[in-house]
């Protein structure tokens, strides 16, 4: 699969790193640093481009960057129409320690309205990058943790697990997209446990249900 990175920090740069281990075509792309970008492609056996490089061509997007710089990166892309775009974004202030949209409507929900066009699956907004890290080093023979995922494209919803079982995860499909009215404040539940707590920020999480045994399924449902 053809995957371009838009925001190549710790999150981009660790999944688009991980994805390109797997097998797929990567090309990162928007960082700060130029020559930064370059080494992250080059060690990870992928390529390095503007962020409507990496958008051209590919069957799957990554949209990976601060809430701040949303409409840059999106104006740089171009046209996202009938692209398929991961969205790990969670729509933060400036330092990072408060939400500034929710609970009526959510950034993944602002963002499908910024782009109607677009095939917008949110996923990995819950997972703190350095647990992507440690899982792509192998989990073991332990069950692999949960990731959450949502959105109303069935086949979006598909490419995504995939690409979240990819990482190391199992899917855990969480409904439509305004499921990111109550995600995204759960994404910072997980930052504080992970950051602001003991034992290290690789955290991971699991949903086991009691008194019985439901089957697990990577099928999408809305």
């Amino acid at each position: 699969m053809r995957i371009g990175i838009l925001g190549s920090g710790r999150m981009g740069g660790t999944l688009g790193s991980i994805w390109a281990r797997a097998g797929h075509a990567v090309t990162f792309s928007y960082s700060r640093s130029p020559a930064g970008l370059e080494r992250l492609a080059r060690e990870a056996g992928a390529r390095a481009g503007t962020p409507a490089e990496a958008v051209r061509g590919a069957d799957a997007v990554l949209l990976a960057v601060h809430w701040s710089r949303i409409d840059d990166v999106l104006t740089q892309a171009g046209d996202l129409d009938g692209r398929i775009i991961v969205n790990c974004c969670v729509p933060l202030d400036a330092a990072d320690r408060e939400l500034i949209v929710g609970t009526t409507t959510s950034g993944a929900e602002l963002l499908a309205e910024r782009l109607p066009g677009a095939r917008l699956v949110s996923a990995f907004n819950t997972a703190p990058s350095e647990a992507l890290a440690a899982l792509a080093r192998g989990w073991g023979s332990a069950p692999p943790p949960h990731l959450l995922y949502y959105g109303d494209d069935a086949e979006a919803k598909t490419v995504a697990a995939g690409l979240i079982r990819d990482a190391g995860y199992h899917p855990l499909d969480a409904g439509p997209l305004r499921t990111a009215r109550f995600a995204e404040p759960f994404a910072m539940v997980t930052a504080v446990l992970a950051y602001e707590q003991p034992g290290g920020p690789a955290l991971v999480y699991r949903f086991d249900r009691l008194g019985g045994e439901a089957e697990e399924t990577d099928e999408p449902h809305s």
